[in-house]
């Protein structure tokens, strides 16, 4: 895990397994704990029906049988879907929603722990394009065999999600983590959230203060890989090609004041490669495939 988050004193805690990775919340309020989590795991059970790629009844799945007609959807997958297309504005469509077939086609079509070596051929070619997809209130129009990845915004949007609602309806300081997504809310402790930064036991650290509202997202080539035809693959796509981004930066992680948007820039970051370090412009700490770490934006040394 690139995230691992330093608790203060008194802090209730509890963590479990979700999408392949492991949620983690921590409460200024020991008592509130077991409200949060059950919070926490309905919105994730939420979030999961609405945009789940592995999911037989999730709407994201449901939405490739509309062949192209608009769909009413639900208020949820709605504002994921914005969220989406906003990052992709953002960005430049450097991270773009519309590559979830690319990724079945490159063998990343059932949840991670349930993958196997594949073969298979994929042709690098461009993605659909995140311009193609109409939202109007909550009616959705998919072009016909586009499938959506919500992958990128879908897990940040989910923390930021539970830290706003944990703090609004348990009346505590909150930080959730999902994998390497982090979004805190309400009262932070004393000399704020202490997370470590690190790759690995061995790998070079830091430890950054986040105050209440911020977030820290990392977005690694080293994380979700899998084998097809004998090639070791990862999940960032570059939408231009379809194909894993060139693991110029092996992690790269960004603070701002939402988890939305620090992950779209760091997931944006690996896919521009080099030209990440003079683009960014938010706190980020990029370490690249020799180890070496750079940080920019006034990432604390």
């Amino acid at each position: 895990m690139p995230l691992i988050e330093t608790l203060p004193v008194d802090a209730g805690t509890a963590q479990w397994p979700v999408w392949g990775t492991t949620a983690r919340i921590v409460v200024t309020e020991p008592d509130r704990l077991p409200d949060a989590r059950r919070l926490v795991e309905e919105r994730l059970r939420a979030v999961d029906k609405a945009c789940s790629r592995f999911r037989d009844n999730s709407e994201v799945v449901a939405l490739q049988r509309s062949q192209g007609r608009p769909v009413e959807v639900s208020e949820l997958l709605a504002d994921l879907v914005a969220t989406a297309l906003a990052a992709a504005r953002r960005t430049g469509g450097l991270v773009d929603p519309t590559v979830g077939s690319a990724m079945v086609g490159l063998g990343y079509d059932r949840d991670l722990l349930s993958l196997v070596a594949t073969d298979g051929e994929w042709r690098p070619r461009p993605a659909p394009g995140w311009q193609r997809i109409r939202l109007t209130g909550r009616r959705l129009t998919v072009p016909d065999g586009v499938l959506l990845d919500l992958g990128a915004t879908g897990k940040a949007y989910a923390a930021d999600l539970c830290a706003r609602l944990v703090a609004q309806r348990c009346d505590t300081g909150v930080l959730v983590s999902l994998g390497g997504d982090l979004a805190t809310a309400g009262p932070a402790p004393e000399h704020g959230w202490q997370v470590l930064v690190q790759d690995g036991p061995d790998e070079p650290a830091c430890t950054i203060a986040l105050p209440s509202g911020a977030a820290l997202a990392t977005s690694s080539t080293l994380s979700r890989r899998w084998c097809n035809s004998g090639q070791l693959l990862h999940h960032i796509l570059d939408p231009r090609t379809c194909t894993p981004a060139k693991p110029v930066w092996r992690t790269v992680s960004v603070a701002a004041y939402s988890c939305v948007e620090a992950n779209a820039l760091s997931t944006a970051a690996i896919v521009q490669g080099a030209a990440a370090a003079d683009a960014l412009r938010r706190p980020a700490r990029l370490v690249g495939a020799d180890s070496r770490v750079l940080t920019v934006g006034g990432w604390p040394a």
